[in-house]
């Protein structure tokens, strides 16, 4: 592949996730006000785009209750400081087991919802961008299964696309790639098409060179990407990823340090982010170009 680095570049961040971290940091943030005012730090320092799950405020175990997706997304509108917001949609489709003998038993412990349950939050708050998760696949915490079937993907994309927001492919592995391909072929996914490449997530692509160049060799030219790594690779791959011609992701929801034995914030994340790409001679752009690029539409306080 030739090298050919942007020169443009947006930072997204991941302000808290869905894994198990919430005990792991105090910045991890639980609440909508945390989670929000995060977001909004984080756009300070230099994010065009903000990633939003919502968590239980007491427990900090995350949660798919549309009221909190929109005390999030009231307060992050609400602000001065402006950013994009990208809502998940990748809730409501956990599957697990009690043990390897009842397979035929979906665990209580599952967290699995059709369609219009999995989007309503999106339909509700209208992000300018949410995530559409593209393929079913094991997940080494918790020991259990993502689940998307083709016919899951194709029903939430239309479903996203209906309500005018703009879909973030999500792809662990080349094979999801290959099936946005597909939604995209169908018209289901419309231009501008913008994805993740999400690297090192166990047991999806992991985060060596040689497999991060197959999945951006397979990215279309005309597709706007970008990628991250989870844990100690999460900078690295901020360098890899604008030299090999794409955007970065940073954030708690992929990493918990700003350096070894030193926990971070979001919005030093997203500082150190910028740092990197603004030293190797690129620029950091902000929620204005962003919009331009991917066509997005400002959404004003609901």
């Amino acid at each position: 592949m030739p090298l050919s680095m942007n020169r443009d570049v947006f930072i997204t961040c991941a302000v808290t996730g869905s894994g198990g971290t919430q005990d792991m940091s105090p910045h991890v943030p639980r609440s909508p006000e945390q989670i929000a005012n995060a977001a909004i730090d984080a756009a300070k320092a230099g994010a065009a785009i903000v990633h939003c799950h919502v968590r239980d405020p007491e427990t900090g175990k995350p949660s798919r209750d549309a009221a909190l997706y929109r005390e999030v997304t009231d307060i992050i509108r609400a602000a001065d400081t402006d950013v994009i917001l990208n809502l998940t949609a990748g809730m409501g489709g956990d599957l697990m087991f009690d043990g390897t003998e009842a397979m035929h038993l979906m665990s209580p412990k599952s967290d699995m919802a059709g369609a219009a349950e999995r989007v309503q939050h999106v339909l509700d708050c209208r992000p300018e961008i949410c995530t559409l998760d593209c393929g079913t696949m094991n997940f080494a915490e918790a020991d259990y299964v993502m689940v998307n079937t083709p016919g899951m993907l194709r029903d939430m994309a239309a479903r996203m696309v209906a309500s005018g927001v703009r879909i973030e492919i999500e792809a662990f592995d080349t094979g999801h790639l290959w099936f946005a391909k597909q939604l995209v072929t169908e018209g289901i996914i419309p231009a501008p098409v913008l994805v993740q490449l999400c690297m090192g997530v166990p047991w999806g692509a992991p985060d060596d060179l040689n497999t991060f160049l197959a999945m951006v060799n397979n990215v279309p030219p005309d597709w706007h990407w970008s990628a991250f790594a989870l844990g100690r690779n999460e900078m690295p791959y901020v360098a890899a990823s604008v030299l090999a011609g794409g955007n970065v992701r940073v954030g708690l929801e992929d990493n918990l340090y700003l350096s070894k034995g030193v926990l971070a914030t979001n919005a030093q994340l997203v500082e150190k982010a910028a740092s990197i790409i603004e030293n190797m001679g690129a620029r950091v752009i902000g929620p204005d170009a962003v919009r331009d690029r991917l066509h997005l539409t400002k959404r004003a306080p609901l």
